[in-house]
């Protein structure tokens, strides 16, 4: 009579290690600045991270969906306080995203990513779920605290809201990514608050056009 064995026959694999990603991405951000796109290699990441080359391609296919990530947990820092009125909190928000386009790590990677996209559409994708996405929380934070507040409208038509909101967050990025990335000109506190007066006046008269 043979006994049953208590092994399982197949198995999950390990956990995937937190610090070992964090180590990894911040060696990602270091080499770019460091060497460039174009001679970044997932052997000189694994190098400076301390782990081996597998284990990078068992989390990221390609250096540019590494590249992606390693500039997605930067956005994720972004914040959205209740400063009291929803132009202040726009003010704050677009002066803190100005602010993380100044460090050399997210400059280089984003110019990066965004030049490769042109001609990889998975990438494309990518940038939209990982970055894109993931930040549009801070418009519908901001609104859905505005509408609180008593600055806007409660929603009526679901449809046009999304529209909305993803046109705010078009604006602003498109906004401060060319003045700050292209331009080449400051975004300091004067023009960053023209910009959000001319955000929430937009937004009162889109509320009373369709109310």
């Amino acid at each position: 009579m043979c006994r049953r064995s208590n092994t399982r026959s197949s198995r999950t694999g390990r956990p995937r290690s937190t610090e070992a990603d964090t180590a990894i991405l911040e060696a990602t951000r270091a080499a770019l600045v460091e060497l460039g796109w174009s001679k970044l290699t997932m052997g000189d990441v694994a190098g400076r991270a301390g782990v081996a080359k597998t284990t990078l391609y068992r989390r990221w296919a390609n250096k540019s969906e590494l590249v992606v990530d390693a500039v997605a947990v930067l956005f994720d820092e972004l914040e959205l306080p209740d400063l009291g009125s929803l132009q202040a909190d726009i003010e704050h928000v677009v002066l803190q995203f100005a602010a993380l386009l100044e460090r050399p790590e997210t400059k280089t990677a984003l110019m990066a990513v965004v030049a490769e996209s042109t001609r990889d559409e998975p990438l494309r994708e990518r940038i939209r779920a990982s970055i894109v996405d993931r930040q549009k929380r801070l418009v519908l934070e901001g609104r859905m605290r505005a509408q609180r507040r008593g600055e806007l409208p409660a929603d009526r038509d679901p449809v046009a809201v999304d529209a909305t909101d993803d046109l705010i967050f078009d604006v602003i990025a498109g906004a401060v990514v060319h003045r700050a990335l292209v331009s080449a000109e400051p975004v300091d506190e004067p023009w960053v608050a023209r910009l959000s007066a001319l955000l929430v006046g937009g937004l009162g008269a889109a509320a009373a056009a369709l109310g």
